[in-house]
């Protein structure tokens, strides 16, 4: 027996790559419309760990709807974000990363423009992805919280700037190990968000008549979507999944909580009569209120009721008796994505955080 390999360190101690990749840091960045947020994760042997995270309301897209450009001061606001991203990235010694543009730099005239100064300025290569790849990296990060009894389930991410909606199929692999794209049956993207509602029709004081309005706009919006998946089959189990600021400050009125906790609302569900309250009670409050809440606050108070159309119009589309809230999304998915790449992601995986 020839013992010359048994005694070469390197050639006995040398890890795989699926191995190295297990102890690397993976960063995920999402710049959209009305946020700029970043997730610093590990693979682990149940799903991923957050390392480290950011997120800062920049307002990237203000005014884009009427202008057709990002605006300076929206530029700088967004900038000094992205600053504290390279820094987060730099410190934590990240190896794998995805930087990622949605809907203001995808329709801004100067959109590309900006993000090559993003470049030059901050070392940060930040690609605008379309909208197939934005819902379906909505879908990668939320799927593990679908009702694995649903045939169907409609996933939903209200944006600053346009909302994806997914139809979700049951995972049907004899392991329950499917992958997410292959159970997409249909997806669409409306160019239409809580900063694009809030420009054409204002979300300080929100009348009954202007939040019918938005309701009204956003249903018609959605109707070609509606028809296309209206032969998708809708068993008893059939519910709601839904991402976004807009869900999970619905979650929090409904649970009266003076401060926004992670821990009690991602994967809360709650029943129809549940979403009816907690967005009466949305409506009720004037803006004065909704600043001095702890799960709205200032930067977000003329926001959340055109948020609350986009899911008013949702559940008129789609009827269910549950929804199901997620605090997690683009981000998640495209960790996952990554890890997947990497064959570090468990099959089976659920635990984000």
């Amino acid at each position: 027996m020839d013992h010359r390999g048994a005694l070469c360190p390197t050639r006995a101690t040398e890890p795989t790559p699926v191995a190295r990749a297990r102890h690397e840091l993976y960063a995920a960045l999402d710049l959209g419309t009305n946020n700029c947020r970043l997730l610093i994760a590990r693979p682990t042997g149940d799903g991923l760990q957050v390392v480290d995270s950011f997120s800062r309301i920049v307002r990237l897209g203000e005014n884009l709807s009427t202008t057709g450009r990002l605006g300076q001061a929206a530029i700088d606001r967004t900038f000094a974000a992205l600053a504290v991203c390279r820094d987060k990235i730099a410190a934590r010694g990240v190896t794998q990363s995805r930087l990622i543009a949605t809907e203001a730099c995808r329709a801004a005239e100067n959109g590309p423009e900006f993000l090559e100064r993003v470049r030059q300025r901050t070392g940060l290569d930040v690609e605008i992805v379309d909208r197939g790849t934005e819902a379906s990296l909505a879908a990668e990060g939320c799927a593990a919280l679908a009702d694995e009894a649903a045939e169907g389930v409609v996933l939903f991410d209200i944006g600053g700037g346009s909302s994806e909606i997914v139809w979700l199929d049951r995972d049907r692999s004899p392991d329950g190990s499917g992958q997410v794209r292959d159970r997409i049956r249909a997806w669409t993207s409306l160019p239409l968000g809580v900063v694009s509602l809030a420009d054409r029709f204002g979300g300080v004081d929100v009348s009954a008549d202007s939040f019918g309005a938005m309701v009204a706009h956003v249903e018609l919006a959605l109707a070609p979507f509606a028809a296309e998946v209206r032969a998708q089959h809708r068993c008893g189990q059939f519910h709601l999944l839904g991402t976004s600021g807009t869900v999970t400050t619905v979650a929090g009125v409904f649970l009266g909580l003076g401060r926004y906790d992670r821990r009690r609302i991602d994967g809360l569900w709650m029943s129809r009569a549940d979403v009816d309250e907690a967005i009466g009670r949305l409506r009720a409050m004037p803006f004065t209120a909704r600043v001095a809440h702890g799960c709205i606050g200032p930067d977000r108070a003329d926001l959340v009721l055109g948020g609350c159309a986009i899911l008013e119009a949702l559940r008129r589309t789609f009827p269910s008796e549950r929804l199901r809230i997620a605090d997690r999304g683009l981000r998640e998915g495209i960790l996952i994505q990554m890890m997947c790449r990497d064959g570090v992601w468990p099959q089976r995986a659920g635990r984000v955080g």
